[in-house]
């Protein structure tokens, strides 16, 4: 008989199902019609299912569709109801969209979306249209919907390799986790070509192009095995979870996390894929982090927006995201691995040159060679990706004229102190009042003014201490002399240089600490609703020298209670923020939700929910909120709504 203890479900597994079950009760269900390429039959599929839930009796609605002139599609269209699209202009050109509102209006049991990747039209409430989908489903909205594998966000580059062509619309991987069901529509290479050359799929003029480009049986083949096996591992992700749940023996594998490292090269993406792709192989949780050196804050601007980027793809497409700081990458890598479990870790190759490697060192070598039981995968870079690091402000920065003076008249000193003590000393003391002056100038002006001291030195040594006067070297012992003062000059100011980073990144940490200080020092005294938004408002403007606002409810709007001078809100800055605090969500300026607003609108979450909405205008316009001013704004957001639900309280009870 089977021993229960073993048979017996995992509590936390069980818990983990019913929360997960109980969150779905009230949420709309994703059907995903998958396809391998334009042109297998996904829209007529998913037609033919939508006219036999609507036999059933289900509230059945077409949201939106696309026919591309196909006789038989456009058939099935007739017998639906369908939505009528919104209408854009845009630069003097009428655009049509899915009207979002009116579906949401209307609220039918299931809609129908096509073409799920797509990008929605100027103006929308969001860049794409699976975020469209998303607010659908939230609101209880059944949805059936359209997919080509090349959208897959983790199959991104995959599919650059096999076909060359790098697909722009992509959809995150948590989409597709998150649907209750997966429709392969499937259709066999060479009957696709024959459709290609009927002109069912394209119109006529256009299928020989697509067929030279992109629709080669090869590629063919290739894609519609990327469609199976993704479809064949969602199989394997439920089959599981059954199995799980009901306490099925079987050849359990041990927890697996992967941490993925990444950094402000284009090489990062790739990177992120190729770890969401072993993640969902092997079942696993992973995590992404960057790990901030002293030296951030050199990184340019585009490699800046590029760290921002990369991190914002690991997030959408499911990872945990961290930014770390630490003095030597490779320890604090391993450091938070061993602390979070880590059985792999994944890092791009280094884009370095090799002399580099040998002076400085390898983060991939120092990782491997330390990572004990934890297993690393080096990946190389693709086809595209950029073969050189990013662009970093130099370490050792330009040095003005002042500089080179007054190094040559602390050489001219040193010359006449010696000329006078001469007579008392051995040369070879005299070359140390040399030395000290380099070391001086290293310390104080930098790489370039310390080598030149090193130069004229030993001119001015060599002429005026050494027999002949002249400027001849006769004694090899000066030439070490020489080399001495110029390595002594070089390591010194290098490591004054780095020294300088590190107290700079400190001073960054420092500032934030210190403003996240004073502002729980300023909440702490606050005692109106007033006093809270105008403290929160000087520490944004003091860190950042950004304009805020503050909106909090009342009789079931949002209205600005306060507001930086010289910032006027307008309808629209308060339907993005209405929206933000409706869904507990950031919306706005650099989102991906209404980011066409000049605001970013935070809600203030508070153990009860969402309080009110903070919005911050950025001084630069077009430019990027880093991940650090993000940190920041969600620390002071999170002040702010707790110290607001202390005063609410303390106005209730009275």
């Amino acid at each position: 008989m089977a021993d229960p203890q073993v048979c017996r479900p995992d509590p936390d597994t069980l818990l983990a199902r019913v929360s997960d079950a109980e969150r779905q009760k009230h949420r709309g269900k994703l059907k995903i019609f998958l396809g391998y390429i334009a042109g297998v039959g996904k829209t007529y599929e998913m037609l033919r299912a939508a006219h036999l839930r609507r036999d059933e009796g289900v509230d059945v609605q077409i949201g939106y569709i696309e026919t591309h002139g196909r006789i038989e599609t456009e058939a099935l269209v007739k017998g639906l109801p369908v939505i009528p699209r919104k209408e854009v202009e845009y630069r003097g050109v009428r655009l049509e969209g899915m009207d979002l509102d009116a579906i949401l209006k209307i609220h039918p049991q299931l809609v129908l979306v096509d073409e799920l990747a797509h990008t929605t039209v100027p103006g929308s409430r969001h860049p794409k249209r699976y975020q469209d989908v998303e607010e659908l489903l939230a609101t209880g909205i059944d949805v059936y919907t359209t997919l080509n594998i090349q959208h897959v966000e983790s199959l991104n580059d995959v599919v650059a390799q096999i076909s060359g062509i790098v697909v722009r619309e992509t959809v995150p991987d948590r989409v597709i986790d998150e649907a209750a069901e997966i429709e392969v529509v499937d259709l066999a290479p060479p009957e696709l070509l024959q459709r290609l050359r009927e002109g069912k799929v394209y119109v006529p003029d256009m299928a020989r192009t697509a067929i030279e480009q992109f629709f080669n049986e090869g590629n063919l083949y290739a894609l519609r095995e990327l469609a199976l096996r993704r479809a064949a591992e969602r199989v394997d992700e439920q089959m599981l979870a059954y199995m799980q749940t009901r306490a099925i023996p079987g050849p359990w594998a041990a927890s697996e996390h992967l941490l993925v490292c990444l950094g402000p090269s284009p090489l990062s993406e790739r990177l992120v894929r190729t770890a969401r792709r072993q993640a969902d192989r092997m079942n696993a949780s992973w995590s992404a982090v960057y790990i901030e050196t002293p030296s951030h804050h050199r990184l340019s601007k585009e490699g800046k927006e590029q760290l921002w980027r990369n991190l914002q793809l690991a997030e959408k497409m499911g990872a945990t995201t961290a930014t770390l700081f630490g003095l030597n990458v490779a320890s604090t890598v391993l450091d938070y691995a061993r602390r979070h479990n880590v059985t792999r870790i994944v890092i791009g190759k280094t884009l370095r040159p090799r002399w580099q490697e040998y002076v400085f060192g390898s983060v991939v070598d120092q990782l491997i060679h330390n990572s004990g039981p934890i297993d690393v995968y080096v990946i190389s870079s693709g086809k595209g990706d950029p073969e050189k690091p990013a662009e970093m402000e130099p370490l050792l920065p330009a040095t003005p004229p002042k500089d080179y003076i007054a190094s040559f008249g602390l050489v001219v000193i040193v010359t006449i102190i010696g000329w006078l003590i001469h007579w008392f000393i051995s040369p070879t003391n005299l070359a140390m009042l040399y030395l000290l002056a380099v070391v001086g100038v290293a310390w104080r002006r930098g790489l370039r003014p310390a080598i030149f001291t090193s130069i004229i030195s030993v001119l001015a040594f060599d002429f005026f201490f050494v027999s002949p006067l002249t400027f001849r070297i006769t004694d090899t012992e000066y030439l070490i002399t020489f080399a001495g003062m110029i390595m002594v000059g070089s390591l010194t100011s290098f490591l004054v240089a780095r020294a300088k980073d590190y107290a700079d990144a400190a001073g960054i940490r420092e500032k934030e600490t210190g403003t996240l200080y004073a502002l729980s020092q300023d909440l702490a005294v606050a005692v109106t609703t007033d006093a809270i938004t105008k403290a929160v408002r000087n520490n944004i403007h003091e860190i950042f020298e950004w304009d805020s606002v503050f909106l909090l409810p009342k009789q079931n709007s949002l209205v600005v209670h306060s507001a930086s001078p010289g910032l006027v809100t307008d309808d629209d800055d308060v339907a993005v923020a209405t929206w933000a605090f409706q869904h507990a969500a950031v919306a706005g300026y650099d989102t991906d939700t209404l980011h066409g607003s000049r605001l970013r609108f935070i809600p203030l979450q508070g153990t009860q929910g969402v309080v009110g909405i903070m919005g911050v205008r950025p001084a630069e316009p077009n430019g990027v909120i880093t991940p650090e001013q993000s940190r920041i704004l969600t620390a002071f957001a999170n002040q702010a709504a707790v110290a607001l639900e202390r005063v609410n309280l303390t106005i209730t009870r009275k």
